[in-house]
């Protein structure tokens, strides 16, 4: 029977005795673990930011009437052709309108479906925004924005203003921070704009939208939907948008090519409008991890040396050991005991070390015009890496006194003894 209270009693003596060996080991451990808690923690926090900056601005299914090519060129019309060679070029595509057919009635039917959590109407329109002698053009888009509000990040967006000062002002506008900045123009600010069919309108600046891609907020502005609808001169049921966010994402390739057929429309998935960026996010990802699995590694080999040295260091102790009646497991037990405990007290200091330098870092200012809502860097507090951690730090010094404690419990007390 297997005397745990003596050998644990005997691994730590030969800790103590052996303290520099012993701090340098655990050390190891410690610095190990604090760097993977560190680095996991901020990388995966900027890959989430990353990750939220653009997916958080797309919905899960664009529902959108797409401009496609006639499927029947007009010369294939005539049967006298039907047998000859037809070179025909510029050939243009067909016409179609830009709004969604029965639009609110699909949306109703959006908003029933037990995997929608929410469906926006939205109308994209063409402009040119007019400020003096400034002429820009871009896009307005209309929406109803307290649905925005609940169903996407644009609340954050909002630099200056709020939804609710657009909601209620039909005349208002949210203006992109690229245009307010070129035309020289702030909230509470008047900017006319001008429809393709030379139409103008002045609108009231109520806030100013500043996304952080600087493409998007060079061109695009928000206003209420009945307002780009009346800027347009159409009726309430124009519509030529709508985004859906589902309850369950993973849903969302599959239930786009229904609605493809269901409405003769184009639905876009999440996944296939952000396929390359998906690509990088996971490249990031897997770097992160790599590096963060290589100090652990590395960390491990530590420890396997430094036992390694210990044992040889121990050997007269292990022959005394062998002679006044332990056996050779008991003496693999006190050796893979003192891994386990070097494991044990430095994964403990490097998860405290990990979560020390983890707020330091979420606290440290990070500021930048592109990402106005984002005021310290990014780390991500997960608990499942401190557990990894802890649970590594166990296996790696485990599996790292186990080769050792193997030597040393086949060491024969007797050549020891002797010397040779």
């Amino acid at each position: 029977m297997i005397n745990w209270s003596v050998i644990l009693g005997i691994a730590k003596t030969h800790l103590i005795t052996k303290m520099k060996s012993t701090v340098t080991a655990t050390l190891g451990v410690t610095f190990g673990i604090g760097a993977y808690i560190t680095l996991v923690s901020f990388m995966t926090g900027l890959n989430t930011l990353l990750d939220d900056l653009i997916l958080n601005q797309t919905p899960h299914i664009h529902l959108y009437n797409e401009i496609r090519p006639s499927e029947k060129q007009p010369v294939a019309i005539f049967s006298d052709f039907k047998n000859g060679l037809n070179i025909v070029h510029s050939i243009k595509p067909k016409q179609s309108q830009k709004k969604i057919h029965n639009a609110l009635p699909i949306l109703h039917h959006l908003k029933t479906h037990p995997n929608v959590k929410g469906a926006t109407p939205q109308i994209r329109a063409q402009i040119f925004y007019l400020s003096g002698s400034i002429e820009l053009g871009g896009n307005l888009v209309g929406v109803d924005i307290m649905e925005e509000v609940r169903l996407s990040n644009i609340q954050d967006n909002i630099v200056d203003g709020s939804p609710v000062d657009l909601k209620n002002n039909d005349n208002g506008i949210l203006l992109g921070a690229g245009l307010a900045e070129k035309m020289s123009l702030s909230a509470g600010d008047r900017v006319q704009i001008s429809t393709v069919a030379g139409n103008v309108f002045p609108l009231k600046i109520v806030g100013i939208y500043q996304s952080g891609i600087a493409d998007i907020d060079n061109i695009q502005s928000f206003a209420n939907l009945n307002t780009v609808q009346r800027i347009l001169g159409e009726a309430e049921n124009y519509i030529t948008d709508i985004n859906i966010k589902l309850l369950n994402i993973l849903e969302a390739p599959n239930m786009a090519r229904q609605l493809e057929k269901q409405f003769s429309a184009k639905a876009m998935d999440i996944n296939e409008a952000n396929a390359q960026f998906e690509t990088g996010s996971n490249i990031r990802n897997m770097i992160t991890y790599a590096v963060s699995v290589t100090l652990l590694i590395v960390a491990g080999f530590g420890i396997y040396n430094i036992l390694n040295m210990l044992i040889y260091e121990k050997m007269k102790d292990i022959a005394i050991l062998k002679a006044t009646g332990f056996s050779g497991l008991d003496v693999q037990l006190i050796f893979m005991s003192q891994a386990i405990i070097i494991g044990f007290i430095g994964g403990i200091l490097g998860l405290l070390i990990g979560f020390i330098l983890s707020h330091i870092i979420d606290q440290a200012p990070f500021e930048t015009e592109a990402l106005p809502t984002i005021t310290t860097y990014p780390v991500n507090h997960n608990m499942a890496y401190y557990f990894i951690g802890i649970t590594f730090a166990l296996i790696s010094t485990t599996v790292a006194g186990y080769l050792p404690s193997k030597r040393a419990k086949k060491i024969d007390p007797v050549r020891i003894i002797r010397g040779t």
